[in-house]
């Protein structure tokens, strides 16, 4: 079975400026791989080439071994940093609209994860708090049986207390046969939960490597190799 995700010499240039520079790596089913970097070192970047929504200056990434495009995007669900919704619709409008776009979405399991959540389907995004907001968005994104799952900032926005939970959420609403790919600045929250992790610095990939190959190498956490790294 192909990699899920695979880039070879990927690069993205704006100007004379490298977003990323030859950036090669794959991924296998069944991991939860965090994506991790400062601010500007192309990670959304990889995510936007990720879901077609820009192209590459040169090399390739392929998903499932296709170009990213209408076809993968029926086997990714994308949960971007920002709110994608217009804010007057209601949750339940939201739901339907998942359900109609994407045939793998499931409406009993976004239903149950929303009632958990005790978010009241019947109101409109607008009356929601940012964290509530969020949530949404990621139940809609975790309710599909998709391949890849590429999350952008999935926690930065909600409270301590629902960190826990949403995490929980990640880890229980995809298959074996699928991948989670996180980008996020909160790594202790979710060090327990990675199977693989990418550093990228100044859009150059430095680091690929399992989380326990990095607890055994450098014999450090991968929250604290990363503050060494990068002085944070």
């Amino acid at each position: 079975m192909r990699p899920i995700l695979e880039c070879q010499r990927l690069t993205k240039k704006y100007g004379s400026f490298f977003a990323l520079s030859n950036v090669t790596f794959s991924l296998e089913r069944g991991q939860i791989v965090g994506l991790l970097g400062p601010n500007g070192s192309g990670k959304t970047t990889l995510i936007k080439l990720a879901n077609g929504l820009l192209n590459p200056t040169d090399g390739h990434i392929m998903i499932n071994g296709l170009a990213p495009g209408t076809a993968t995007k029926k086997i990714v669900s994308y949960l971007p940093d920002r709110s994608f919704f217009n804010e007057y619709m209601r949750v339940k409008d939201m739901l339907a609209y998942y359900a109609d776009f994407y045939r793998n979405f499931s409406m009993e399991r976004a239903a149950k994860m929303l009632d958990t959540l005790e978010i009241d389907r019947s109101k409109r995004l607008s009356a929601l708090s940012k964290g509530a907001k969020e949530k949404v968005q990621l139940v809609l994104v975790m309710s599909r049986d998709a391949d890849l799952y590429i999350l952008d900032e999935p926690i930065g926005g909600v409270d301590p207390a629902a960190r826990d939970y949403i995490l929980q959420t990640i880890l229980t609403n995809y298959s074996d046969n699928a991948t989670v790919l996180i980008s996020t600045h909160l790594i202790s929250d979710i060090e327990n939960v990675l199977d693989r992790v990418l550093f990228l610095q100044n859009g150059q990939l430095t680091l690929n490597a399992t989380a326990d190959e990095i607890r055994t190498q450098y014999g450090k956490s991968v929250d604290a190799l990363f503050r060494e790294v990068f002085k944070c």
